[in-house]
């Protein structure tokens, strides 16, 4: 009995990893992948070396805020892992609400949990120590 309950703890535990992770993967095969999807799907707007836009501080003519840096520069790093996979799956308006207006889509038709959780984690991997530190905090 003691066995049966030992091995059902490891499983669950098992899952909730594969399921946060994205599924079972070298580091470097996420970031590699990671790199991809951001290449194709994020640096159009944040930018090829996660800069963002020039005056990502300042509504456009549309009164949106061009697309932020994902570099130390910007805020990302101040949010929590949840909420950045919900802006990306969910887009930006969606998780704000109360009529916020975003140019950001919602990628969870076009990118798997797995990709999302990938590009984060390239994201991630290209911040300071104090930075990395800081969200991982959270």
């Amino acid at each position: 009995m003691k066995l049966a309950f030992m091995a059902g703890v490891a499983f669950l535990v098992a899952a909730a990893l594969y399921l946060l992770s994205g599924g079972f993967s070298s580091k470097s095969e996420t970031l590699a992948l990671g790199q991809e999807v951001y290449a194709a799907d994020c640096a159009a707007c944040h930018g090829a070396d996660l800069e963002g836009q020039a005056t990502w501080q300042t509504p456009g003519e549309n009164g949106r805020l061009p697309a932020p840096p994902h570099d130390a520069s910007g805020h990302t790093w101040h949010h929590s892992d949840e909420l950045l996979f919900l802006i990306v799956k969910e887009g930006t308006a969606a998780v704000v609400g109360n009529g916020y207006e975003s140019d950001m889509p919602a990628f969870g038709a076009t990118l798997s949990d797995r990709d999302i959780h990938a590009v984060l984690e390239f994201i991630k991997s290209r911040w300071p120590e104090d930075e990395r530190l800081y969200q991982e905090d959270m």
